[in-house]
């Protein structure tokens, strides 16, 4: 089970992603990006990759596709905010759209 980031470790992960386009709800402690694509399909097949990258992670995103847009919201539900595990997978996402 991931543990909550906290103090110090919260605000150096919130950096290291903002700077990515990642924006920090602090009500849910959540972080979220709008991803863009040249078209729906290649919006569809980033999705298909990162779903694959989430089971093996057992860390599944919250988004939602539109045409060429996805949506992304990422927290840790288990311990109500970010982990470890939301930044890698913050991290994973961006390599995958570059």
């Amino acid at each position: 089970m991931a543990d909550k980031l906290q103090g110090d470790a919260h605000m150096k992960a919130i950096a290291g992603v903002s700077g990515r386009g990642w924006t920090h709800d602090a009500e849910r402690d959540a972080i979220s990006k709008t991803f863009q694509f040249k078209d729906f399909s290649e919006a569809f097949g980033w999705m298909t990759r990162v779903a694959m990258v989430a089971e093996q992670m057992n860390h599944h995103p919250e988004w939602s596709n539109v045409y060429r847009n996805v949506e992304v919201t990422l927290t840790t539900h288990d311990v109500d905010g970010l982990s470890d595990l939301d930044v890698t997978m913050a991290q994973k996402m961006d390599a995958f759209a570059d």
